[in-house]
């Protein structure tokens, strides 16, 4: 563990990816992380896979759903976190580049560890059986928010704002040109035909991607990460556009501006290029950063210059120690899948007994879903209660 993480409790300062300095002027942020969070883990662990709302799933291809925001706005509140963060590397380049380079292998390690855990599995017999570790997935969402927090810190450290605004638009035409000329025709953006698979393919072997399309095809592959680091830069700019402007109703009105521009551009674009999470189109990159200008734009309106702060704390929990807390969420749930109570895992038999039993299907699935997000936020509570936050 301590490999991995460091444990502090020490006053909230600097947390590493997704901790920026706690001032209570930048409270709306710290929002928006924790509200990422508690959304992701509701998503991720529905009681059933079978019975869930339409909004609580991803669309199937292209097309976009609630939940689709959720992963990109991880991505963004890691650039709002980097706006922070990254003021203390001025002239610190060894020290910069130790850091990146460091906290960029460790996530991709222990998103490695995640596609491993718990390292074993039920046979039909009922018998544990080691995994094998050579079919394990190589991607996935921590190995995505790690090489995107690495490039685009590198970006915005060498390029400089006005560097990285030119890297993010000529990222997101190139990855429309890549996908446009190397994808076959007619349908070059579809699951079978699109040049991330390609490209995917030419380096990581079909056993190690995901298998959730009935196709060895993976949504957080090499190729599409080029554009999802341009989400990261978009919250790096909006982090730091609000530390130069401050909390006010021009802010909100500029950022909210901002968002619809972006969102109507995307939807233009969305008849070219498709808006899709799987292949993380250049469309919808801007589209979900537009989303997140309005929603930060709303958080400051309504917790800066309203003065709403008595609801925060909720969201403040997970945000503050976000990445222990997402990784727990997967961790927590395989250990009781694992654990076996009449021929079920624990998981299982919680939402037959505790929740089926009284709700409709879908209703049972979210309950479920909100209630194991509670757990994790109870973890974070008392985290937060003893002050130990975990820092890559």
């Amino acid at each position: 563990m301590n490999k991995l993480f460091t444990a502090t409790t020490a006053p909230v300062t600097d947390q590493g990816l997704l901790r920026e300095p706690t001032r209570q002027r930048y409270l709306s942020l710290d929002v928006l992380r924790g509200m990422t969070i508690a959304l992701m883990i509701v998503v991720n662990t529905p009681g059933s896979w079978q019975h869930i709302y339409a909004p609580f799933e991803h669309s199937p291809w292209s097309g976009f759903t609630p939940t689709d925001l959720v992963f990109p706005t991880f991505l963004f509140v890691v650039g709002n976190a980097m706006s922070f963060s990254m003021r203390k590397f001025e002239n610190k380049e060894s020290a910069f580049l130790r850091k990146v380079f460091t906290r960029t292998a460790l996530i991709f390690l222990v998103g490695l560890f995640l596609n491993a855990f718990p390292f074993v599995t039920h046979t039909d017999s009922g018998e544990l059986q080691l995994i094998n570790f050579a079919d394990v997935r190589i991607m996935g969402v921590l190995q995505r928010i790690a090489l995107c927090y690495g490039i685009g810190s590198l970006v915005v450290h060498y390029f400089n704002k006005n560097g990285a605004i030119i890297f993010s638009v000529i990222a997101l035409l190139a990855y429309w040109a890549i996908m446009y000329f190397f994808g076959t025709h007619p349908d070059p953006y579809s699951l079978e035909h699109n040049a991330s698979l390609k490209f995917d393919s030419l380096f990581i072997a079909p056993k190690n991607m995901y298998h959730g399309y009935g196709i060895p095809f993976d949504p957080e592959g090499l190729l599409s990460t080029l554009p999802a680091i341009v989400n990261v830069v978009g919250g790096y700019l909006a982090g730091l556009y609000l530390q130069q402007r401050g909390n006010n109703s021009n802010t909100v009105t500029r950022l909210a501006l901002a968002g619809v521009i972006l969102g109507i551009i995307a939807l233009v674009w969305d008849i070219y290029f498709p808006i899709n999470k799987p292949i993380w189109t250049s469309s919808y990159v801007l589209y979900t950063i537009g989303i997140d200008l309005v929603i930060l734009a709303v958080l400051i309106l309504v917790i800066e210059v309203a003065g709403s702060k008595g609801w925060t704390y909720f969201f403040e929990v997970f945000g503050r120690n976000p990445l222990f807390i997402y990784a727990m969420s997967g961790i927590v749930i395989e250990l009781m899948s694992m654990i076996r109570v009449n021929g079920m895992g624990l998981s299982g038999w919680l939402y037959e007994n505790a929740f089926a039993t009284w709700l409709a299907p879908k209703n049972a699935s979210l309950l479920f879903a909100i209630c194991y997000m509670l757990l994790l936020w109870c973890i974070g509570y008392w985290m937060d209660k003893k002050r130990i936050y975990i820092k890559v």
